[in-house]
């Protein structure tokens, strides 16, 4: 029962009647009626035929074959429309499921992994038609198999009416061409690593050329034939990679024509030789005649890959729920804790630490940190340093708990991170990533993405702290895709970003976290967004990573990352005068400086100023 369950088609099946179960009533009902009306057609040719021969009423007869023809005619369009919008609602469900798998872990680890990246692409471009016909469209495709495949049956009840055994051969011989056929029914390699690195390949190629960021480079460069290429490319090897997998073998196509040749003589011959001999009356050669050519839809036509193109995704979406949930989840509790997560309103009080913290990513690689000991201190800012790749950002994911660590801990004024609950952690911390999220919202929304109620005027302190006023109205769109919107600049985002960690701030976080919270912003505006961001923020803890070191000399203490462990830690005249990384990559970059200078009064006051931290400055 189990492995009947996990079919895709079945798959689908509950989708659809999840997704709108009157409408699948509908679609299941038109789909009975449609398959039995060829039937009820060549049963009542019969037995007007019939009529007419014995000179009896035709009427009841010819009714039947009206109302028959005149329902195959009606009835199929409706039923496409039907599909159609059955299909919609299925895609909307899976969508939202999908959406649901995506979001309801608390970690990210199954956003990062690279298999099931290649398998989340699969399953979220569904209706794009790179792979197959939207579900909107496969509908009609498989309500036309279902149709033709009930109809090829219902056409073998009709012929049994003549002669019994021979609806037993002919449906047989029909029906043994799915098994014989079978590796030719089904794109069986679909989750194939090599077909879904292909898929995410053409996916990519695709949103290159639909969507908007990449416009401008691409007409730019004269990319457009390249990724248009690119596209064409990696679909096309989509497209051999089914072929191959469906391509029908000769050897069982001969097979199947003799089945069904030496199946059609058995029944026919005796049919014709009874016509002759007058054993076989004209109304039952009717009913055979036809019944037999009906009876040809049991075969191997469109059904089976128009019910894989429909089915496929309803059974990848259920797979990546399944699979996603334990790649997402975070560890539980650690021993000796609460059974109730604990709230962490308030919290820190005294210190954030990293005790002797282990991390490897779960999809391998070498460790990032294998025993990092460090103690955050509440109520202070913090700057971190060091080489790109030493694992800045993975610390604020262990901080934030996108991730837990491999081994050690993580703990809040001197309780596990784990004990607490996640939720609650997570509003007393307030982020700018790297690679922070441009809502297409009004300004209002990306302050306060959720909806949630603030007042204008704490809006209007964190706009004029990060150095944002006036860049738009609070209601107004920021995307010119919308009526009225309005289009930023990068160090534009930059300062929204900053506005709504520091809004986060204003309705009750306590803990702010800046990763490369400046990069776009030249050197003069990033000092003077850092000084106001640590006056609004005092008292409160701040944890800065940058490279720029006008802007990290500014934080009351300083730590250097290097090789897994924290290697220098104090404030930036202890570190300049212990003369080791920090002091080294501050006047590498100092030096950069001062080979830039120019004759402009502005940029040169500029410079200086970065140099005054220069080797020597206390």
């Amino acid at each position: 029962m189990s492995s009947f369950r996990e079919l895709a088609p079945v798959a689908l099946a509950r989708a659809t009647w999840a997704a709108s179960r009157p409408l699948a009533f509908a679609w299941w009902g038109l789909v009975v009626v449609r398959s039995v009306l060829p039937a009820v057609l060549t049963l009542g040719l019969g037995a007007l035929v019939a009529a007419v021969q014995d000179s009896r009423p035709i009427t009841a007869s010819l009714t039947v074959v009206t109302v028959a023809f005149a329902l195959l005619s009606i009835l199929g369009p409706i039923h496409n429309q039907v599909g159609a919008i059955l299909g919609d609602r299925t895609s909307g469900l899976l969508q939202a499921r999908l959406t649901d798998a995506v979001s309801d872990p608390p970690g990210i680890a199954h956003l990062e992994r690279p298999g099931l990246a290649d398998e989340l692409v699969a399953a979220r471009d569904f209706d794009l038609g790179i792979i197959g016909p939207p579900i909107s469209v496969s509908m009609g495709f498989v309500a036309a198999g279902v149709v033709e495949l009930l109809g090829g049956a219902a056409q073998a009840v009709a012929l049994a009416t003549v002669s019994w055994w021979g609806a037993l051969i002919i449906a047989a011989a029909w029906l043994s061409s799915h098994w014989l056929l079978r590796e030719s029914s089904f794109w069986a390699r679909r989750g194939d690593p090599e077909v879904q690195a292909e898929q995410r390949h053409a996916d990519y190629a695709y949103r290159l050329a639909v969507d908007a960021p990449p416009a401008k480079e691409v007409r730019v460069f004269g990319l457009s034939g390249w990724i248009v290429d690119r596209f064409a490319e990696r679909r096309t090897r989509l497209l051999d990679l089914q072929w191959e997998a469906m391509r029908v073998r000769q050897r069982s196509l001969s097979i199947v024509l003799l089945v069904l040749v030496a199946a059609y003589v058995v029944v026919v011959v005796p049919l014709i030789s009874g016509a002759i001999d007058g054993t076989v009356s004209t109304s039952d050669l009717v009913i055979a005649a036809q019944a037999l050519v009906g009876a040809s839809a049991l075969g191997v036509g469109g059904f089976t890959w128009a019910l894989d193109a429909a089915a496929a995704p309803a059974k990848a979406v259920e797979g990546m729920a399944v699979r996603m949930a334990p790649e997402g989840a975070l560890a539980g509790p650690p021993e000796g804790a609460t059974v109730e997560p604990a709230a962490a309103s308030g919290l820190p009080h005294s210190e954030i630490r990293f005790r002797n913290v282990g991390f490897t990513y779960p999809s391998g690689g070498p460790p990032v940190y294998e025993d990092l000991d460090l103690t955050i201190n509440a109520g202070q800012s913090l700057a971190i340093v060091g080489r790109n790749g030493v694992g800045k950002t993975t610390l604020v994911k262990l901080l934030c708990r996108l991730y837990d660590p491999t081994s050690g801990s993580v703990e809040v004024d001197g309780t596990d991170l784990r004990s607490f609950d996640i939720d609650s952690w997570r509003q007393q911390v307030s982020v700018v990533f790297q690679d922070f999220v441009r809502f297409e919202l009004s300004l209002r929304n990306n302050l306060v993405p959720g909806g949630v109620e603030v007042d204008d005027d704490m809006l209007a302190r964190s706009l004029t702290t990060a150095g944002a006023v006036n860049l738009a109205e609070l209601d107004q769109p920021l995307s010119k895709a919308y009526e009225g919107g309005t289009d930023l600049s990068g160090g534009q985002w930059q300062r929204v970003a900053l506005a709504r960690a520091l809004t986060a701030l204003e309705v009750g976080a306590g803990v702010v976290v800046l990763d490369e919270p400046t990069a776009q912003l030249d050197v003069r505006g990033e000092a003077e967004i850092f000084s106001r961001l640590l006056e609004a923020t005092k008292g409160l803890t701040t944890i800065l990573i940058s490279h720029r070191f006008s802007t990290v000399r500014q934080a009351d203490r300083i730590v250097v990352v290097d090789g897994g462990v924290v290697v220098e830690d104090g404030s930036h005249d202890e570190l300049m005068a212990v003369d080791g990384l920090y002091r080294t990559m501050f006047e590498l970059q100092a030096a950069r400086f001062a080979e830039g200078l120019t004759a402009d009064p502005d940029d040169e006051a500029l410079e200086l100023g970065e140099l005054d931290a220069g080797p020597g400055a206390s």
